[in-house]
């Protein structure tokens, strides 16, 4: 890719919703482009996807041949465990070995404009003139899950773009916000010692889809601590106590260093968990998994979009007219209404 997809570019603006012909007939071009490393069509593409775009479903028929090949990784945890400062480094070892990487960093919404309000792009600079490193900061839009409701979609664009890796980064891990483990081929959870992560792992159920700890900030007093608290947790059962189940490793790291910061025996044990995936079929079966949710989410969404257009309709009046009458349940009026959808 070249400097223009680097954290500090910023996407050129989409055509407007109302130029539906141009906006078709520039697509195929988009996506060509795209698989040839402009970055500028890659931000165009994910900024359509991003506004949902009338072109939405033709980009989505385009990326489809030439997507599946990228390694998806997920990082979450707790705000202030060092996330950004974790992929960064991540990054900078990936392309220690020739990778092209693209990261997908979901921050909070600005309540005003909509808009990512952190910035990773800011906080990213290190790769600001690497041509292997496409950055696109995404706002959640008050979408649950720690992501946004497009980031499967921008994943399938920087898949097509030739990308090797794609680093997806959550908001921050809540007891809502474990959505990124449907949607990665391995998550990475960090925590830190010090912030009472052992016992939020518990009650957030991050025990549960974590395949690989990492401890970061381990030069900190409480690392061995908070390893050994993982480590007893891991030891009471769940998923990861099945034969024949992938146990999560734990690595401990210290991300804002330079060097002997921990980044090569964290892809090590990404590596190892990519040859089980693979070995075990679990690949196939998450990559499948990862489909039909997308596939329920999209049909989902068009249901919404429908329901919405009889909102106020006479139909859907008449309907509560009745349940509130005792003449229908609504159960029988939610049938109904389908039925007429």
């Amino acid at each position: 890719m070249s400097p223009e997809g680097t954290a500090v570019q910023t996407p050129a603006p989409a055509a407007p919703t109302g130029r539906r012909g141009r906006r078709a007939a520039d697509v195929p071009a988009l996506v060509e482009r795209a698989r040839e490393g402009d970055a500028r069509s890659v931000a165009r593409l994910i900024s359509l996807v991003e506004d949902a775009s009338p072109a939405l479903r033709e980009v989505a028929a385009a990326l489809a041949p030439h997507t599946g090949r990228a390694q998806v990784l997920g990082l979450t945890g707790s705000p202030g465990v060092g996330k950004s400062t974790t992929t960064t480094a991540l990054v900078r070892a990936l392309r220690a070995r020739e990778l092209r990487v693209g990261v997908l960093a979901v921050d909070p919404s600005s309540p005003f404009s909509g808009g990512a309000l952190l910035g990773d792009r800011v906080r990213m600079q290190d790769h600001a003139g690497d041509s292997g490193v496409y950055i696109r900061s995404m706002a959640s839009r008050g979408h649950l899950g720690g992501l946004s409701w497009a980031t499967p979609q921008a994943l399938r664009v920087l898949d097509a773009a030739g990308c090797d890796v794609v680093l997806i980064e959550t908001v921050g891990v809540g007891q809502s916000e474990l959505e990124i483990a449907s949607l990665a081929d391995t998550t990475l959870v960090l925590v830190a010692p010090g912030m009472g992560d052992g016992i939020q792992a518990a009650k957030a159920g991050i025990l549960e889809v974590a395949d690989v700890f990492v401890v970061n900030k381990a030069d900190r007093d409480g690392a061995d601590t908070t390893v050994r608290d993982l480590r007893y947790m891991l030891s009471l059962g769940g998923r990861h106590s099945e034969a024949g189940h992938w146990r999560p490793p734990i690595v401990k790291t210290v991300a804002s260093r330079d060097a002997d910061n921990g980044m090569e025996q964290v892809l090590g044990k990404i590596e190892e968990h990519r040859a089980w995936l693979e070995s075990s079929g679990e690949a196939h079966r998450r990559r499948t998994e990862r489909a039909a949710r997308e596939i329920e989410a999209i049909a989902l969404a068009s249901l919404r979009e429908r329901m919405g257009d009889v909102h106020g309709s006479a139909a859907l009046g008449t309907l509560a007219d009745r349940v509130v009458a005792g003449e229908s349940d609504p159960f029988t009026a939610a049938d109904e209404l389908l039925e007429q959808l």
